[in-house]
Parts: structure tokens; sequence; C-alpha cells
């Protein structure tokens, strides 16, 4: 995966002169900034919407806006990083997603704030993959696994700690300090990642191989992946195919995307190294992640969702039940990055998978609203525990053969699937819990004709006539009651089937774990040098 993995015996293998550890809490630090903000927003809308006078529908363009330029980033960050070099690159990324942060903090109109929300995904694409590849680098190929542990942290438990965050800052000072907070946290990942990260000598050799700027690719990725995170997060809201702007985007995504592949394949310098899906491993670990952004996510909007949508819970409480996950995952990473050394990465990936699985499973019997908290939390950290043991082998998987001036690449584009992986994951699960909850209503409804919910009604009416209502308001108020009731139990049914698809999902992903190859542990991963 770098020089080191790479070295032939004899050879000196390149080392940072700073201590490895000071080096990845420095780069974690700046990736961990940048995944906080994909969710710490989302609570703060109504708060923005109101405050500089758009609609909700107008607020949400702030969460888009911010994915579409994030996700163009990422997959072209291995090019920018043989064109800028890493450690300069980095640096640019860190400077400009901190003032764009705090740009969006005194924007005066939703105009600018969109303005620079775009800039500030943009320049916040490069962290994320930069900090997984200078980790890479960094460690010795014995301890890279404990090294993907700690960058697993940024990518799994901010998602989960920002809504909460989020929403504690909104309500107890502004939404603007959303955004604000940023600028210590980035000022202090500036100042040590230019102090302690180093570009190994491999990069050096890749920058003089450069000869120019790919824009015939550069556009068809602009348009294929914004057409799709811009059709992925409206969808629902404009009832997708009877929509003709999202039936247009599609299109628009579907060949954008498909011309890309084809034009990157044959072009001698891509901007996207498409041409690493010929690598097996890779193009397996890829899909795992995007099947693990569609898990990680569609989980981290479904119970809070439901807490709060059917349940009643605040935004505060349904977001400690997902802090308790990530509490126990803080623990639970290290673990997992000793085991690398001791066990096969597929090995773990398929434990991974299978309790995964069983998690998802044991929430469709266990969601119920008469769930308590202490149940819903159990339930939470039952969900996520799996994810720990996903996450940092997977990334090990998917250097299996890889050469060491591909990591970079490799890097952004696992992290690409992992995040178009969430934007799918989020929208499938809004669309499915809307379409299946007006399924089950229906179903349900048809019971309203027979003896039984008649009798119900007549006494539900009885009771508020004897608490003082009149006949009539009783009997409207005893409709209502029942209806809502009725309401709540098919949004249910809708949450236990998307847990099932889930769960079904990752049994799929439990099987196709065989078909990698194997890894060395404690040895780092096989890398090809050809």
């Amino acid at each position: 995966m770098s020089d080191a993995a790479s070295a032939t015996p004899g050879e000196v293998v390149w080392q940072p002169k700073g201590n490895p550890w000071i080096i990845a809490v420095a780069v974690s630090l700046a990736a961990f900034m940048e995944v906080l903000d994909t969710s710490i927003a989302n609570v703060a809308l109504p708060h923005i919407a109101g405050n500089l006078g758009a609609s909700n529908d107008e607020s949400t363009w702030v969460l888009t806006s911010y994915l579409v330029s994030n996700a163009i980033v990422l997959p072209i960050s291995g090019w920018l990083v043989g064109w800028l070099g890493r450690k300069r690159f980095f640096l640019i990324c860190i400077v400009f997603f901190t003032v764009s942060s705090f740009l969006c903090g005194i924007a005066p109109n939703l105009g600018l704030l969109l303005l620079f929300r775009v800039l500030q995904g943009a320049f916040g694409g490069g962290l994320q993959p930069m900090a997984q590849a200078i980790l890479g680098d960094t460690f010795p190929p014995e301890k890279r696994g404990l090294a993907f542990a700690l960058y697993g942290i940024t990518a799994i438990c901010a998602p989960a700690i920002g809504p909460t965050l989020g929403g504690w800052i909104t309500d107890n000072y502004s939404w603007r300090w959303v955004f604000y907070i940023n600028v210590p946290v980035g000022a202090l990942a500036l100042g040590l990642v230019h102090q302690l990260v180093e570009d190994p000598p491999y990069l050096s050799r890749l920058k003089k191989r450069l000869s120019g700027f790919d824009f015939v690719g550069f556009s068809l990725l602009t348009l294929g992946v914004g057409a799709l995170q811009i059709a992925l997060d409206k969808g629902q809201e404009d009832d997708w195919f009877g929509s003709y702007f999202i039936t247009i985007l599609v299109v628009l995504a579907a060949v954008g995307l498909v011309s890309l592949v084809i034009w990157e394949w044959f072009h001698k310098e891509p901007i996207v190294d498409v041409r690493l899906f010929k690598n097996f491993n890779f193009a397996a670990s890829s899909l795992m992640f995007l099947m693990l952004g569609m898990a990680l996510f569609s989980s981290t909007v479904l119970m809070p969702q439901l807490l709060q949508t059917l349940m009643g819970y605040t935004a505060q409480k349904a977001g400690m039940v997902l802090s308790a996950g990530a509490l126990v995952v803080l623990v639970v990473l290290p673990i997992v990055g000793r085991l690398t050394t001791r066990f096969q990465a597929r090995y773990l990936i398929a434990f991974g998978w299978i309790t995964l699985a069983v998690s998802m499973y044991i929430s469709c019997k266990q969601v119920d609203l008469l769930m308590s908290f202490r149940s819903a939390t159990l339930l939470r950290v039952w969900q996520y525990i799996p994810v720990a043991f996903l996450f940092v082998p997977l990334t090990l998987a998917g250097y299996v053969g890889l050469r060491a001036d591909k990591t970079n690449a490799a890097a952004g584009l696992m992290n690409f699937m992992r995040n178009i992986g969430q934007s799918v994951g989020t929208s499938a699960v809004t669309t499915l819990i809307a379409r299946r909850s007006q399924y089950h209503q229906s179903v349900l409804a048809e019971y309203s004709a027979s003896a039984r919910f008649q009798s119900s009604i007549a006494a539900l009416a009885t009771r508020l006539t004897s608490v003082g209502l009149s006949v009539h308001a009783a009997q409207q108020q005893a409709v209502a009651r029942l209806y809502a009731m009725l309401q709540a139990q098919a949004a249910v049914l809708s949450y236990v089937e998307v847990y099932w698809l889930l769960s079904m999902g990752s049994a799929l992903m439990f099987f196709a774990t065989f078909l990698l190859k194997r890894n060395e542990p404690g040895k780092g991963e096989k890398v090809s040098v050809h």
C-alpha cells in the first residue's frame, strides 16, 4: 500500500520523522470535522429557514449543495494528490474548509450560504480519503489495522454524534455556531498537519508523470454525480418519476456516469482511475462499502425518526440513543484493530456482516410503540457494534494487490462509494417508510368495517362523553384517535420491513465475503509491484 509495503529486501523502508500516533490524531481530527459537518447541520434547518426568511424546502439545499460538491471531489482526490502533492492538497483542503465554515456562519442570506456550503463540501471532500491514505503510509504494515481503527472513529461515530451536538448548539446558542465550531478545530488541525505530515518518496515520482487535466472526465463526473446526488436527495419530496425534474436528473446521471466509466477506462491519465475496479478485492470491498454506507446511514435515520415521529421523543433524547451506540464503537474499534493483526480481514468482515444481519433481524422483532428508552438504546448498540468489524477490515481488504502509487486514488474511491451508499440508503429509507406506511394503512383501514372496530369506537365515545364532551364531539374524537393509532401501527410495520431488508442485504454480503482474497495478518497487505 505504501513504500513500506512494496519495498523489496535490502531497500530502505520510508518512515515519517514524527510519532505516527500523533500524526494519526492530527489527520483524524481534520477528517472528523468534515464527517461531522455532513450531519450536524440537519437539525438546524428549521432555524436556518426562519432566520434567513426561506421556506423549509429551500433550506434543504443547505444539505444537498454540500453533498453534491463533496461527492464530486472524493473520486478525483487521487489525481489532485498527484498534481499538488498530498500534504499540500491536505493543507489546502483544511484551510479552505475552515474559511468556508466561517463564511457559512456569517452568511446574511440563503444564496450566499449555499455558495459557501458548495465550497465547504468541495474542500471537505479531500479530507477523508487523504486522512485514510496518510495513515496507511505512516504506519508499518503490522500496525495498519490499528491506524484504520482510529480513522474509523471519525467515519462511524461522527454521523451519530452530529445530530445530537447540532441540536444542543442550535437550542442553546445559534445555528451559526454549528459552522463556527469548525474554526478552532480547523486551526489546530492545520498547525499539526503542517508540522508533522510528510509526503513519502513515491508521491514525487507520481507527480512527475502527470501531464494534463482531463476536462472531459471532470465534466462527465460533475454531471453524473451532481445529478445523482440531487435526484437522491429530492426524489421522495418530488414524487420520484412522477416529477419531470427528477426524471431528467436520473437520465443525466445514468448518461454521465456510464460515459465517465467508458471515457476514463481508455484515457491515458484518467482523473478517476476506474481501472482500479479490475482488481477483484478492491471492487468487492467498494461494493461492500456501498452497502455499509446504506446500512450505517439507514439505521441512523430510522431510529431517531421512529422515536421522534411515533413515540414523542425530543431531538436531544433521540440523539442520546444514537450516541450510546457511538460510544460503544469507540471501545470496540481498537479491539478490531488488534484483531486484524491476528485474523484475516475476510473472516472479520464475514463476522461483521452476519452479526449485522442478526442485529437487524432482532430489530424487526423488537421495534414497537411500547419500546422503552433502554430497549431502543440496546437495539442501537447491537446495530452499531458490527459496523466496527466491517470498516477496518474492509479498508485493509481493499488494498490487497494494489500498487503503492494507486492507494490515494483507492482511498478516494472507497470513501466515494461509502458516501454514495449513505445517500442511497437515506433516500431509500424515507421512500420506503412513506410508501409502505400508505400500503399498510390501506390494508388496516379495511378492518374499520368490522364489528370489533365499531364497538371500540362506541366504547371510546362513551368514555369521552362521560368526561363532558357532547355525543357528536365524542364520536368524532373517538374516530380521530383510532385513526391516529392506525397510522402509527402502519408506520411501525414499514419500519419493521426496512429492518428486514437491511438484514437480508447484510446476509448476502456475508456470503460474498468468502470470495475475497486473503491478506497476511500482521504483515500488511499483498501489494503488487508491477
